[in-house]
């Protein structure tokens, strides 16, 4: 159980002497038990209370870094349970598999497609993070010429998949730069896995076949020096898998039982289809998995993954927003349209494509309603006339077009009278749903 303050004060000098930033060693000690400080603002506590309180203070799920600076991907250091009672903070990595023994010129091939896996959302860029290489013909020359081969064809972080030691150490001469995940150790192989790990200082994950095998197994490899883990429960059912995964989420965070305090990895079974394997990346997503790592890689399957990961990983208090502010669509000249929307980002995105699929060269008025879309803000008054207004007069729209009319949407009509009482502009109403846009400005502003 996680320590209390009284614990806590227990393990500190008791000097009172406010070098930390507060007048008492009880109050540092609270702050520190509800993590709203660190042990390093005291100055004065001892090498033994130290070890003590920072392995106390940890965070319950391990945070595990892969990757360069440039191409870092962090997972676990997640705290709820559930996204609407804080946020998930460290997306699943979604990882792409090349087996080792395919031709050298079809492993260039794939590294570059998977390198190229990147996606427009909603003015994001969102992208598949990994790949691993799967040691299939158990031959370290093998192994080694892929790795040689995905290295200089893409900068992604990399799993190495091998139950082999020897293996793994010829790729890790290789890609130790990279800083990959070990994978991975077991109750047979440990021992040789984790001295790659520490003589590499790579993460290492560790595979057992249920989650008491787990608990005993991470000890031991701590005790090792090995400090980065990813768990994988090994479990050939779907159901008897997502089962382990919300234990030991459970566990780590609720009763911050420390043997599995770690993100996790997950794999679809063998002999999955490209559908099926979808839909199973889609469900760790959504519950917990540090890692996914799929064989498949269609644009058709990664597309609505990334979505997912995008929509599950975004603060829920915190919508995603554009920049309010003036967007010009097209050759803009004085006579160009002013359509006005929101900056949630959804509702912009929706808007913009058909504005610019039109032909209508115009300009999009992006109002600050703090991310809300256009009836969420309307019905919150964040979507008004004073609002409107403020907007076209910071915008120094009227110095850019000769006219004063502005559109707005059709779902705020009963703004129109008020809005130009407010502004002075003569208010159009637009259409109520963007994909009409098109049509209107074809047969309305012109």
């Amino acid at each position: 159980m996680p320590m209390t303050g009284l614990d806590i004060y227990k393990l500190l000098p008791k000097t009172n002497c406010g070098d930390c930033g507060v007048p008492t060693c009880l109050a540092f000690a609270m702050a520190l038990a509800t993590q709203k400080t660190s042990l390093d603002k005291c100055p004065h506590v001892s090498a033994d209370a130290k070890a003590a309180l920072d392995g106390a203070s940890a965070p319950p799920i391990q945070l595990v870094a892969l990757g360069t600076a440039d191409t870092k991907l962090e997972i676990g250091n997640e705290t709820v349970l559930f996204r609407h009672e804080q946020t998930f903070y460290h997306p699943t990595g979604i990882a792409i598999e090349i087996p080792d023994n395919l031709p050298s010129a079809e492993i260039e091939n794939k590294a570059q497609y998977i390198q190229n896996l990147v996606f427009d959302r909603v003015g994001k860029k969102v992208r598949v993070d990994l790949i691993a290489i799967r040691d299939v013909s158990n031959n370290p020359d093998v192994f080694s010429a892929a790795c040689k081969i995905i290295t200089a064809h893409s900068t992604l972080p990399i799993i190495q998949v091998s139950m082999n030691p020897a293996i793994q150490e010829v790729g890790l001469k290789i890609t130790a730069s990279r800083r990959p995940l070990i994978y991975s150790a077991t109750p047979e192989n440990y021992m040789h896995q984790a001295d790659l790990a520490k003589e590499y200082n790579c993460p290492l994950a560790v595979v057992a076949n249920n989650l008491d095998e787990l608990a005993d197994l991470t000890p031991k490899i701590t005790a090792l020096g090995v400090k980065e883990f990813v768990l994988n429960p090994n479990s050939s059912r779907m159901q008897q898998l997502l089962s382990d995964i919300i234990q030991i989420r459970r566990l780590a965070l609720k009763k911050t039982f420390r043997p599995l305090g770690f993100p996790v990895i997950v794999f679809p079974p063998e002999n999955t289809g490209t559908m099926e394997e979808t839909l199973f990346a889609a469900t760790f997503i959504l519950k917990y998995a540090g890692i996914v790592v799929l064989k498949s890689s269609e644009l058709w399957q990664m597309l609505p993954l990334v979505t997912v990961r995008q929509n599950i990983y975004t603060d829920p208090q915190k919508p995603i927003q554009v920049e309010p502010k003036l967007y010009p669509i097209g050759s803009v000249t004085e006579s160009s349209p002013i359509l006005v929307t929101t900056n949630f980002s959804l509702t912009y995105f929706t808007v913009e494509p058909e504005v610019e699929g039109s032909k209508v060269p115009s300009y999009i008025l992006v109002v600050n309603t703090e991310g809300m879309s256009v009836m969420t803000a309307y019905a919150a008054d964040k979507l008004n006339e004073k609002v409107i207004t403020k907007a076209l007069n910071e915008s120094t729209i009227s110095q850019r077009v000769k006219h004063k009319k502005v559109i707005i949407p059709g779902y705020v009509a009963a703004l129109s009278g008020k809005l130009e009482a407010e502004s002075g502009w003569q208010v159009m109403v637009g259409p109520r749903e963007a994909s009409s846009i098109p049509a209107y400005l074809k047969k309305v502003w012109k």
